[in-house]
């Protein structure tokens, strides 16, 4: 292997080191909220003895903040503040660019159980029909109901009202984006506290950082986390036994199994949609390449034949074909390998010095991956149709994005401060957030799919 592959190899292999932190991620928006679409959540009222047991609004602003696609209106800057969807007066709100305001109300319902109800009411619609009325020669008066877009009312437990707020939260986004709310849903990282006897933690939280579990604590490195298609088991590489081992664990029964331990590399494991195949980088019969391992029968399939290296690999959403890193034209560079046929074609072509570590979007329309121009990387976004690429982060250092399964954002590996932390864009690069660490460094993110 020349040296200028062996330092590509060496760059990827560190790429893929999680270096991440457990405590609850607070998310700094740095970009995009004024583009964002206003809405109102209103604080839920609560009908019961003491305090409220859960601040479920807080969790819907926040969520939908967080989402790049709306900006919540801070109360003192509304025309009223009501608890029902009937006490909207909208003439108060004919002035306003509110386009759609969520009420709701916890009440107690038994013994550590309460009812919750929330309601969505359409601002848009329900001022055009207020203008038709002041045309109108006849007297009538708008009914609320006729512009609630989503409505339920649940009987939880006190400990599931954050997971219910987020679930109100997909709610209100499929109803006012049509695309699936990705709230529910989890992240996996890799915690590295150096002054520990074992620094390296595997770490499953909610897709904010919060309720975050340590599924493996190690002292050798752990790598490259990858979510099964039901979201109940992570891939990854793991160093404890000091050679490269790729294992799979269920995260609820922390049962693990070893997948691939050949001689050299084991490494970059990838689900297939169906869950019964996982795609890795060995280097067993020489050099780096791809190959695929039946997670039923255990056996491993060849897919790349190649002088230098074949790393990275992606899965299309259709099973059908893989997306991955090569520097078989020179420098890395992103392909797509057919499964059925195993025939290979490069997919970024004059796109600056390198381009690696690419995924494509769960609509199948987009690649996302790691762009290198002038010594800098950056996230970016090509559209597979027209070949337009988009620069979507302006950070000196950006790697390992994974995509929301609803393809609306991106988390991805960057520095701060010196520091290495995870960061958030939109798939359209509206938006940006960062989100801060405390002790550990974070890096090399895992979105898992829809729970």
């Amino acid at each position: 292997m020349h040296f200028r592959a062996l330092n590509f190899l060496i760059v990827l292999l560190l790429s893929l080191t999680a270096k991440l932190h457990a405590a609850p991620l607070e998310i700094v928006i740095t970009d995009g909220i004024d583009t964002a679409r206003p809405v109102s959540v209103m604080p839920f009222s609560w009908q019961g003895q003491g305090p409220i047991p859960y601040a479920i609004d807080e969790v819907i602003s926040s969520d939908l903040t967080r989402s790049g696609k709306f900006k919540t209106i801070p109360l003192d800057q509304l025309p009223q503040r009501v608890e029902q969807a009937q006490q909207i007066d909208f003439n108060l709100w004919q002035q306003t660019e509110v386009e759609a305001v969520v009420v709701g109300s916890i009440e107690t319902y038994g013994i550590d159980q309460y009812k919750v109800s929330f309601d969505l009411v359409d601002m848009i619609r329900a001022q055009m029909a207020l203008s038709q009325l002041a045309t109108s020669t006849t007297e009538q008066t708008l009914d609320s109901k006729d512009f609630i877009l989503a409505s339920q009312d649940v009987i939880i437990t006190a400990r599931d009202m954050r997971r219910y707020g987020h679930k109100i939260s997909d709610i209100i986004y499929e109803k006012l984006t049509g695309v699936k709310g990705a709230f529910s849903t989890k992240i996996a990282y890799v915690e590295v506290r150096r002054q520990e006897s074992k620094p390296y933690r595997l770490i499953v939280a909610d897709y904010d950082g919060e309720n975050a579990v340590t599924i493996l604590s190690s002292s050798e490195p752990l790598m490259s986390p990858a979510w099964s298609p039901d979201a109940s088991k992570l891939a990854y590489v793991s160093f404890e036994n000091r050679r490269a081992e790729i294992y799979i664990q269920n995260i609820y029964t922390q049962t693990r199994e070893v997948i691939s331990r050949t001689p050299g590399i084991n490494g970059a494991p990838s689900f297939s949609p169906d869950g019964n195949k996982l795609a890795v980088t060995l280097s067993k019969d020489g050099n780096p390449e791809l190959y695929v391992i039946d997670l039923i029968t255990k056996t491993k399939s060849r897919l790349t034949r190649n002088f230098t290296i074949d790393t990275e690999a992606s899965w299309a959403p259709d099973g059908e074909s893989l997306v991955f890193t090569s520097e078989r034209g020179g420098k890395p560079q992103i392909y797509q390998v057919q499964l059925s046929n195993k025939k290979v074609r490069r997919l970024t072509i004059n796109m600056g010095e390198w381009n690696l570590g690419g995924s494509i979007t769960p609509d199948g329309r987009n690649l996302v991956f790691v762009n290198r121009t002038n010594g800098l990387y950056h996230i970016a976004r090509m559209d597979l149709e027209t070949r337009f690429m988009q620069v979507l982060t302006t950070t000196r250092l950006d790697e390992s994005p994974s995509i929301a399964p609803n393809g609306s954002m991106i988390i991805y590996g960057t520095t701060h401060n010196g520091k290495q932390v995870l960061a958030a864009v939109s798939t359209d690069g509206r938006f940006k957030a960062r989100l801060p660490t405390g002790e550990g460094e974070l890096k090399a993110p895992a979105w898992s799919p829809f729970l």
